[in-house]
């Protein structure tokens, strides 16, 4: 308001009112700030940055002092002590004592006593920043961590002065607390001694294989020189061996465990040009170094060494302890193989086969290789192995060897998955025991894709049309060959996985010859096929490590995992059939009928007899023995044909009749049990189940195609394959519409004259109903094989379409 200034009243004011000011509010008593309302809700949750800082702060302190405790309260021990390899024991099953391995091959050597090159080949393969880091590689241990937590394995991350210290002063064992001491002892020991020091104590524990711990005892076992000696290809060799030193060593590695030695060989050369320690111009002109021969142990003199070797590769290859570890020493290692079993082996082995070579007047002779092995088939557990004539003479066990094919044996394989996957024939019908085929010599395998398949029957022999229970007996290629094709290639390959064979075994590819057995499984490996057969189709992989323990305290074996590969009624239905080609007179098995048990098993004879086999089995027991041509000069494979006199080679001759030996003396006093019948009751000689529109026959062989997924055949021969002697009648145990006169062309030294022209008769259409109760009295005299090729083999094996056989298969077997 304001006054008139003439009347004297007030009148409102047109201006604006002061503005009130905010002010702050008076301190609290005392001058304090007010406090700062609490959090409430979610952020009370977040830590401030005052409590962050100060928790950081705390965690650094706390770790640098108990780092600092670490260093000073862990010690580095005696290396000596750590370092003394100790030796091992080995037992068989019932505890007695195989042998005792672990002496050490060890000189240590100064670092001017090792060659530059093979110091910087060591170097481009574990620790290429060796010289320029510390005694830990925290970016490589992260990285190892992650990869074992990705399930890629266990990684090495560790630096050349860890791996020392792990070699020096610590034992293998992957734990926690072992890790964290080769931590602290790295550090003591990187920081109070030189990183030459270091790396010549790294040098000299290493293990190299062989026996031999140190760089000096490996250039010695190696090559023959001192360690001063090496040049940058044997340098390179060696480290290569740090990384795995049995797998990769040449001598005795498998292919690939060969080929894997070659790249990691690649690697450290690369690593040496790389770091400017090898020119490119001095790597171009590197070629792969010459590598002696292994010099064994005379301890492990005859099968010793091969049981020794195989339970290491089980533990190594099963992670159960390294192959560094264990040739420490300190072990008790049980074996699951049978003292007495295993004598009767080697006994059968050498009275069989050995007893009758004489590489003096014959130097066939010195070709044959035996290997052999004995499995449980309800637990999987190898009761004995026959690796060779001598570890120390023959270095390559020949029971787990992969590099021979396995013939005819693979045909039981192709049975099971035939049944199995209720297979039928090209004209729609089941397949069945009694199923009729083409047993005509040569020709085409009808379904496939490319160029048709046209495999040669042993001796190039015809049977016509043919049950399928006597193809088996008789082993016939032809019938097979289109079986698989009926069945499936891929699905025959599957089988024989299920059934236990690696994936990765050589030549297991879905072609046409898949069922004659172009693949190269080991004789363990089929031992277990056949063991799952006998087991009611169960797998089991078979063992040989029973326990381990080091000063009382036992380690974790692998569990033996059972799996349902095939049905019951499938395994059960193979052994049924497989039954026939031991009890029939002209199966390719009779010999082993001589066992007076029921037997079921199969023989292999492979292309140009290179390689002959049976595996055999009963309620209780299955063995699989296997002849290997191998020339002792260069160990080129070679035939058979010739060993023992005897012309000619087959599955039914010697690894038979080892066979049928070691089996009397295993199962002595072990009752006599049957096996299980198939759901049809195992019959197969009821009326055969013939095309749906049988040809007659013809006079000589066509190549033309018939209603049974074969060619239009003749009638079968009269006699089955013959041994060239033997005798027998009626029809023996398959459906074979004819009456045996010998024994199979694989039992004995050969084949009799094929027939040239089978009888114009009309195929019956049920065999006999009566089973022969007579077989041959005595042993076979071989006859002269056949001098020239069979005129009806096909010339040259398919080239085009994805069911390309890789290998040319198997003759019969």
């Amino acid at each position: 308001m304001s006054e008139n200034a003439q009347s004297g009243r007030r009148t409102p004011s047109t201006g604006l009112r002061p503005v009130k000011r905010f002010q702050r509010a008076a301190p609290a008593t005392g001058g304090r700030k007010p406090r700062r309302p609490k959090r409430t809700g979610w952020r009370r949750l977040i830590p401030t940055w005052r409590m962050s800082l100060l928790g950081l702060a705390v965690a650094l302190l706390l770790g640098v002092g108990l780092f600092a405790l670490g260093v000073t309260l862990v010690k580095v021990p005696d290396a000596h002590a750590a370092a003394t390899a100790q030796s091992n024991t080995w037992l068989y099953a019932d505890g007695s004592v195989i042998t005792r391995t672990g002496q050490t091959n060890r000189q240590n050597v100064s670092l001017d006593k090792v060659s530059p090159a093979a110091q910087h080949a060591a170097l481009a393969a574990e620790d290429r920043n060796f010289y320029h880091e510390g005694a830990v590689n925290v970016q490589g241990l992260l990285r190892a961590a992650v990869n074992t937590a990705k399930g890629a394995g266990t990684q090495g991350g560790s630096t050349i002065t860890q791996q020392y210290v792990k070699n020096t002063y610590l034992n293998q064992k992957q734990s926690v607390t072992r890790k964290v001491k080769e931590l602290f002892i790295a550090i003591k020991v990187d920081a109070t001694e030189s990183k030459d020091d270091v790396l010549s104590g790294y040098l000299n524990t290493s293990y190299y294989g062989r026996g031999a711990y140190g760089i000096q005892a490996a250039a010695h076992a190696y090559f023959g020189v001192d360690a001063s000696a090496l040049d940058p290809a044997q340098g390179a060799y060696l480290a290569t061996l740090l990384n795995a030193p049995s797998a990769y060593d040449v001598a005795t590695a498998t292919p690939a465990g060969k080929q894997n030695a070659v790249n990691r060989w690649n690697y450290v050369l690369d690593g040496m040009v790389k770091e400017g320690w090898l020119s490119a111009e001095e790597r171009s002109a590197i070629t792969f170094p010459d590598v002696k021969d292994p010099q064994p142990n005379p301890g492990l003199s005859g099968q010793t060494g091969y049981l020794v070797n195989e339970a290491t590769q089980y533990l190594t290859s099963n992670q159960v302890i390294s192959e560094t570890e264990l040739a420490k020493g300190g072990y008790t290692i049980k074996l699951s193989i049978d003292p007495a079993r295993q004598q009767a082996l080697q006994d059968s082995v050498q009275a069989q086969l050995r007893d009758t070579l004489n590489p003096d007047k014959r130097k066939k002779d010195a070709a044959a290789q035996a290997g052999a092995v004995s499995v449980d088939p309800k637990t999987g557990a190898v009761v004995a192995l026959y690796g060779g004539v001598d570890y120390v003479k023959h270095y390559v066990d020949n029971a787990t060897r992969r590099d021979y094919q396995a013939g005819s044996t693979f045909k039981a394989i192709a049975l099971a998955a035939a049944f199995e996957n209720n297979a039928k024939t090209q004209d729609g019908r089941t397949v069945t025991p009694r199923t009729v085929y083409d047993g005509t010599s040569g020709r085409k395998v009808r379904g496939g894709k490319g160029t048709p398949y046209a495999p040669p029957n042993e001796g190039d022999r015809s049977y016509g049309q043919i049950s399928l229970q006597q193809a088996t007996d008789w082993s016939v290629n032809s019938a097979f060959a289109q079986l698989a094709q009926d069945t499936g290639l891929q699905k025959v390959k599957d089988t024989g996985i299920a059934l236990g064979l690696p994936g990765s075994t050589p030549g297991l590819d879905p072609v046409p010859s898949i069922p004659l057995g172009a693949a190269t499984p080991s004789v363990l490996d089929m031992a277990g096929v056949y063991a799952a057969l006998d087991n009611g189709g169960k797998q089991i992989t078979p063992w040989l490590v029973q326990s381990v323990d080091r000063e009382g305290e036992a380690l974790p074996l692998p569990v033996h995992k059972t799996t349902q590969a095939i049905s019951t009624d499938t395994a059960n239905q193979v052994t049924s059939m497989l039954q026939g080609v031991v009890s029939d007179p002209g199966g390719t098995g009779w010999r082993a009928k001589a066992l007076g048990r029921p037997v079921a098993g199969k023989t292999g004879t492979t292309d140009d007899q290179k390689s002959v086999w049976f595996v055999g089995y009963t309620p209780e027991l299955v063995t699989s023995v296997a002849l290997f041509g191998q020339d002792p000069g260069n160990g080129a494979q070679v035939s058979l044909s010739g060993v023992g006199g005897i012309d000619g080679a087959a599955g039914g001759q010697f690894p038979a009749q080892i066979w049928t030996s070691y089996m009397k003396a295993a199962l002595k006093g072990v009752p006599v049990s049957d096996f299980q019948t198939p759901a049809d009751g195992g019959d197969s000689s009821g009326a055969t189940d013939l095309p749906t529109a049988p040809s007659s026959p013809s006079a000589t062989p066509s190549t033309g195609t018939g209603s049974n997924g074969g060619s239009t055949a003749p009638a079968a021969p009269t006699t089955p394959p013959s041994d060239g002697a033997g005798a027998g009648s009626g029809s023996g145990s398959g459906s074979g519409p004819t009456t045996p006169a010998g024994g199979s062309n694989s039992g004995g030294g050969g084949v009799t004259s094929p027939p040239t022209a089978p009888p114009a008769t009309q195929q019956p259409t049920a065999p006999p109903t009566t089973r022969p109760t007579g077989r041959p009295t005595g042993r076979p005299t071989p006859s002269t094989g056949p001098t020239t090729a069979p005129t009806t083999q096909p010339t040259t094996q398919p080239t085009g379409g994805p069911d390309t056989p890789t290998g040319a298969g198997a003759n019969a077997g």
